[in-house]
């Protein structure tokens, strides 16, 4: 059996405008997904998902026929048969990079992830990267064929330590980012109890006119280049809010203190698509208790969820 590691990811600046050129800072997570490959009988793929718990919550076979992955299950659930939908235009997009992997045998795949999967974390981009570990393609032609999207999360699924990503002219480029901020105990992440559509987030955000996002990508990519330096909480926290203030203009959104938690004391940062998933919040124990008090019970301490 041939088993495959990626990591989990967060963006912490660059969400949106890293689509046109910005230079963006994202992280880690100690909590990711594996792959675990085993022959199977010929053309046949038989794929099962397991959660943080052991629980398979998606179970799937596919027969290959001329090139093409043919559900054989015949899903009826309405969820199922759309992630089957998606599971197909993957393995079919796997098959155009390295079709020979396929030839003349078949595979009993499992996935394993040890988050939530509502959570945002990567459940596609760890996905994307492990297959492309294993049939030795490239992972980011694989994103492209059939998620989309910009590609950081793939670059952080295979890194273990903070990056700088950005798309240039002639392609993908991510880096290693001496980001390891002192203060760092004074920050958790909050997780908005509902799971952001990144689909949909970039549809708003294209569909924005050219001259709300004139300029954002150099500013984002100078506030992204001063938290990586920054020493200080309030020196991060006031980046932290210019940044807000650029991508809520850009998008033409309320920054999500405004929307949702207006009376919190403290900086609060949206991370990904904006309204939903995980926002970065500055406080201490004390703090964390105004979020419970509103019903948002999953909080987790940055050094326990960033690598």
């Amino acid at each position: 059996m041939l088993e495959f590691k990626s990591n989990g990811k967060l963006l912490i600046t660059g969400e949106y405008a890293v689509l046109d050129g910005a230079k963006s800072l994202a992280v880690p997570t100690t909590k990711g997904q594996s792959l675990d490959v085993s022959e199977n009988e010929p053309n046949i793929i038989s794929w099962k998902s397991l959660d943080e718990n052991g629980k398979i919550w998606f179970e799937s076979d596919f027969k290959i026929e001329n090139g093409e992955f043919k559900d054989i299950t015949n899903n009826q659930d309405p969820e199922s048969k759309e992630i089957s939908k998606r599971l197909q235009q993957l393995l079919q997009s796997a098959y155009k990079a390295n079709s020979d992997a396929f030839s003349n045998t078949g595979f009993s795949i499992t996935t394993r992830q040890d988050f939530n999967r509502k959570w945002g974390l990567g459940t596609s981009s760890t996905l994307v990267n492990n297959l492309a570990q294993w049939l030795s393609i490239d992972p980011y032609e694989l994103l492209k064929e059939s998620f989309g999207g910009s590609g950081y999360d793939i670059a952080v699924a295979g890194s273990d330590l903070p990056i700088t990503y950005q798309i240039t002219q002639h392609g993908p480029a991510a880096y290693t980012a001496d980001f390891d901020p002192p203060f760092k105990d004074q920050l958790f992440f909050v997780y908005l109890n509902r799971k952001q559509n990144s689909r949909e987030a970039i549809a708003h955000y294209r569909n924005q006119p050219k001259e709300s996002i004139t300029g954002l990508v150099e500013k984002i990519s100078g506030i992204t280049e001063q938290i990586i330096r920054s020493e200080s909480l309030e020196e991060f926290r006031i980046l932290l809010k210019a940044h807000e203030t650029l991508i809520s203009k850009a998008i033409d959104l309320p920054r999500i203190k405004t929307e949702l938690f207006p009376d919190y004391p403290n900086l609060i940062k949206s991370l990904g698509g904006w309204g939903g998933d995980f926002v970065l919040a500055i406080g201490d124990e004390k703090n964390k208790e105004y979020f419970r008090s509103k019903g948002y019970d999953t909080i987790l301490n940055y050094s326990d969820l960033i690598k």
